[in-house]
């Protein structure tokens, strides 16, 4: 299991590298910040809910 484990956290890393060049963190435009990972750009979608279901995988 411990490779499978080393896996999913490489998985967050590199996701989560990709979503924090896209996101912003300011309280006025984070929401707008997600959908514009989530519709503008490429695959952006797909990294997002790998990054979120590879958190609930990981714990």
């Amino acid at each position: 299991f411990g490779s499978l484990l080393g896996l999913c956290l490489m998985i967050q890393i590199i996701t989560g590298l990709f979503l924090a060049m896209h996101y912003t963190s300011d309280t006025t435009t984070a929401f707008s910040s997600v959908t514009h990972i989530c519709r503008d750009v490429n695959y952006g979608w797909l990294i997002r809910y790998m990054h979120a279901n590879g958190a609930s995988m990981f714990f």
